[in-house]
């Protein structure tokens, strides 16, 4: 009697994941690709206020660039997800990872094209995230497909963690090299480490043949053996699956609008403080909060704690704590205290790695590049409308107090979602075979 066909592609995942040597090899590569990642998308932000006064942007200008990065990163989510599903999630990362790497070494450069530095900016921002929007689709399929469901939490907090790592070494070294030698270094430095990684990856980690066909597959289109048919209907149906798309869309918004006006803030709310401090502080506190949130996560799961109530406690943390301390931020004229509510905000939002990241993984292992491609993509479209209207607030206000009332609604609003609709039953399975 031959075996069901969901319950023969369980039993073939599971000889499809990574041994522990291949994880923690992997789970170390793909943490520096995590945060070579934010360090060229931090770029921007932390030269923000300089090339501001090089050019002679306004706030709404200046929103304008920041927020170009979500018109490209929003379009090709679904799209990286997919391809992740059908020809591996590594290789599609090192594909884009080689190509942004590049753009963000060649921005200094397109500056030099002509008197339309903001036209041109706004253009390297959106190729820029075009092809930074397939990663974490990539990487989610990658690690729903080869990591266990007993370590997948601290795996994905592991790598999570490379995002705050790479801000913070964008922001710690950025800075320095933002105040010797110019913002074109910061790019150049952020780019020239991106192409070198990619090379590590392609001649240590992955095979020349792997590689060849995965591109024999994106130019011809050819059908791979891989059966990755999206279950549409089904997923969308449930309102867990809502729930999860809604919660991903504020977390990603919220940090979005931190991560994009944190810097500005800091330089002009207190001029005299230095950059490495507030550039730095609040990411290097977010690292280890990364990495607590992915084995208290696990531990509780392995203790015998339903894994929806895991969740759910996360994402209590990851949005509605967080969110109470970007409120204070808006409310307090001292350094210290500023830096320690940024610290808390941003640490505390890691947690969201091993709660609605994981749930995604949780729902539809099979799909879930694709279903965190849907979910990051409105998160990307919440993202171009939160730093704009960002942007827009401040100057129309005057008040910074604005934006992290806006962090806090939004938030406020994903966990509420979550708290009430959200599960971790797998909806991509059939009826018959859905996990109670």
């Amino acid at each position: 009697m031959q075996p069901a066909p969901d319950e023969a592609r369980r039993d073939a995942a599971e000889d499809t994941q990574w041994s522990r040597p291949e994880c923690q090899v992997w789970t170390g590569a793909l943490l520096l690709g995590t945060c070579l990642l934010y360090c060229a998308r931090a770029s921007m932000p932390i030269c923000a206020a300089t090339m501001s006064q090089d050019f002679g942007w306004n706030k709404k200008e200046a929103g304008v660039v920041l927020s170009s990065f979500f018109w490209g990163y929003c379009l090709t989510q679904v799209v990286g997800g997919h391809l992740g599903d059908r020809i591996g999630g590594e290789k599609v990362i090192l594909l884009s990872a080689s190509a942004w790497g590049f753009i963000t070494a060649a921005t200094p450069l397109l500056s030099h094209l002509g008197s339309a530095h903001l036209a041109f900016m706004t253009f390297s921002r959106v190729l820029m995230g075009l092809l930074q929007g397939v990663y974490f689709p990539a990487l989610t399929s990658l690690l729903s497909q080869k990591v266990r469901e007993s370590e997948r939490a601290f795996t994905y907090s592991t790598v999570g963690a490379g995002s705050q790592f790479g801000t913070l070494v964008t922001g710690a070294v950025g800075s320095l090299l933002l105040d010797r030698y110019g913002w074109p270094s910061v790019f150049y430095f952020s780019g020239g480490l991106t192409l070198l990684w990619v090379c590590y990856v392609y001649r240590c980690l992955l095979g020349e043949k792997d590689l060849i066909l995965a591109l024999g597959v994106l130019a011809q289109g050819l059908p791979v053996s891989r059966h990755t048919k999206v279950p549409w209907r089904q997923l969308f149906r449930k309102p867990s699956v809502w729930a999860a798309i809604i919660s991903q869309l504020s977390a990603a918004c919220s940090f979005f609008i931190l991560l994009s006006w944190l810097p500005t803030f800091f330089k002009e709310t207190f001029p005299g403080s230095k950059g490495w401090v507030f550039n730095v502080v609040p990411w290097l506190v977010a690292i280890p909060a990364s990495l607590f949130s992915g084995l208290l996560s696990d531990r509780l799961i392995n203790q015998g704690y339903r894994t929806i109530t895991v969740r759910k406690f996360m994402q209590v943390m990851g949005l509605g704590l967080s969110s109470v301390f970007a409120l204070c931020l808006g409310h307090t004229s001292s350094f210290c205290k500023s830096v320690v509510f940024a610290s808390a905000s941003i640490g505390l939002q890691t947690f969201n790695h091993s709660g609605i990241s994981v749930n995604i993984q949780d729902l539809a292992p099979s799909c879930a590049g694709f279903l965190f491609g849907v979910a990051n993509t409105a998160g990307a479209l919440a993202g171009v409308v939160g730093v704009c209207l960002g942007g827009y607030l401040i100057e129309t206000t005057g008040s910074w107090t604005s934006v992290f009332n806006l962090v806090a609604a939004i938030s406020s609003l994903g966990l509420c979602t979550f708290l009430v609709f959200g599960k971790a039953q797998r909806v991509d399975l059939s009826p018959a075979h859905e996990d109670l």
